[in-house]
């Protein structure tokens, strides 16, 4: 499939719904934390266990942003998000089968292995074609795009609470649930692939900089620099310290209150999810389209520094004020959900646009990391806090304070980051092709 080419006279402004149509589906994987109780009611599981079709799907997609990076700029887009349709949505129909029989394994399969291969290449599929739509923006374009991703719980809490309610929280209510999903994302994802389009010409926009001005960098070459790796560690810190919330949201507020005098309910609590998810949207885009004025290791300082004290109100008072513990969640969200949108154009300004999306598709491998430590640390050490008698705000004391260690390691990685040696960049863009075909050649 060769990447379509926009006719004259086409809008950019067109190619960020195709990118949300499919960033907005596949960040139905922030919901995941509303099928958590029914599916340990129903199949017997621990929280740890219920969390695993999560953290294998934010494994895979960083795998396979990392695998199939350089794929995606291949073949482009379109390309890109035809296999990401296909993969998610088979991962859903996998898991109905899985809740239908029971079978959790095929949940695990499905969800995670299957649909997480589809989160990675439909996550990068949009990246380089919005930078090079938009070279004078790129934090706010990338923002754009990654911000479905973001709020796709927004719209898949409220959603996915609402089919468990009507169809029944059993075994047979949560597959009937996972076959909707998959066949109505399967459709809305249609839609980018049928609008995406990738720019004629290196410079879309008049007086704009163009796609390949400045130093440009392969990927195999970005992954021999310190930079790459300082990247690695801010993106993992910053999506360890996020997704240990978001992954257990609705049962962490439960457990927070329960032995209050206001206590939060089950739709409360999918509330919460949802107020995540919009947190987690707004900051993609303005944490994001700050980030073009202030730069991008400034706002890093912000996400890192700023998320450690967030992460600390929250320990020492969290559980004397639901007002406190709602806010700082949702300041650390669009902390988090501004990183994921920033780091595009991080590496746009320490590599260039050449390769640009499968230099981020190997970061991504960071998520990967991330998505296993997050809700392992938040739910094993909760699992062990609760044999040990404990309750409420005490289960995840410990979790807390581990998080912002890790906040104040992803700070200093930040501060280390600096310009990348000309050693490491291509001569010029039109030797780009020949290369990168030495480069595979030597590697044969």
């Amino acid at each position: 499939m060769s990447p379509p080419v926009a006719p004259p006279g086409w809008s950019r402004w067109l190619v960020p719904p195709a990118a949300l149509s499919v960033h907005l589906s596949i960040g139905q994987a922030y919901a995941w934390s509303v099928f958590k109780p029914p599916l340990e009611s129903a199949l017997g599981l621990s929280g740890t266990q219920s969390a695993l079709p999560f953290q294998l799907g934010i494994v895979m997609l960083g795998l396979s942003a990392a695998f199939g990076g350089t794929l995606v700029e291949r073949n482009g887009p379109r390309w890109a998000m035809t296999v990401a349709l296909i993969c998610f949505s088979s991962g859903f129909l996998l898991s109905a089968l899985g809740a239908a029989t029971e079978q959790y394994w095929l949940i695990v399969l499905g969800y995670g292995f299957v649909g997480g291969t589809g989160l990675g290449i439909g996550y990068i599929s949009p990246v380089s074609t919005l930078i090079k739509w938009f070279p004078d923006r790129p934090g706010m374009a990338t923002g754009i795009a990654i911000m479905g991703f973001g709020g796709g719980a927004l719209i898949a809490s409220p959603w996915s609470a609402q089919m468990l309610e009507s169809f029944g929280s059993d075994s047979s209510g949560i597959a009937l649930a996972f076959l909707v999903h998959g066949l109505s994302y399967a459709v809305f994802m249609l839609l980018g692939v049928l609008l995406v389009r990738v720019p004629r010409s290196e410079k879309p926009v008049e007086n704009a900089p163009g796609a390949f001005d400045g130093p440009q960098v392969s990927a195999r070459g970005a992954v021999r620099t310190p930079q790459f790796w300082c990247l690695w560690i801010v993106l993992c810190m910053n999506v360890t310290a996020g997704i240990g919330i978001l992954e257990k949201a609705a049962p962490m507020i439960t457990d927070f209150f329960k032995e209050t005098s206001t206590p939060v309910s089950v739709s409360a609590a999918a509330g919460f999810v949802a107020l995540l998810s919009a947190a987690n949207m707004a900051g993609r885009i303005g944490w994001s389209s700050t980030s073009d004025l202030i730069g991008r290791k400034n706002i890093y300082r912000v996400y890192l520094g700023v998320g450690a004290v967030m992460y600390g109100l929250i320990a020492l008072f969290g559980d004397s004020s639901k007002l406190l513990f709602v806010l700082c969640a949702l300041v650390i969200l669009s902390f988090y959900g501004g990183g994921f949108a920033t780091i595009p154009a991080y590496l746009k300004d320490l590599f260039g646009t050449y390769q640009v999306g499968a230099i981020h598709g190997r970061l991504l491998t960071a998520w990967s990391t991330a998505g296993v430590l997050g809700p392992l640390i938040v739910n094993w050490i909760a699992d062990r806090q609760e044999e040990a008698g404990k309750s409420g705000s005490a289960l995840y004391g410990m979790s807390f304070v581990i998080m912002i260690g890790l906040l104040v390691v992803g700070f200093v990685a930040n501060e280390l980051v600096r310009p990348v040696s000309a050693r490491h960049h291509i001569p010029a863009p039109r030797e780009a092709a020949d290369v990168t075909a030495r480069q595979q050649s030597e590697s044969a």
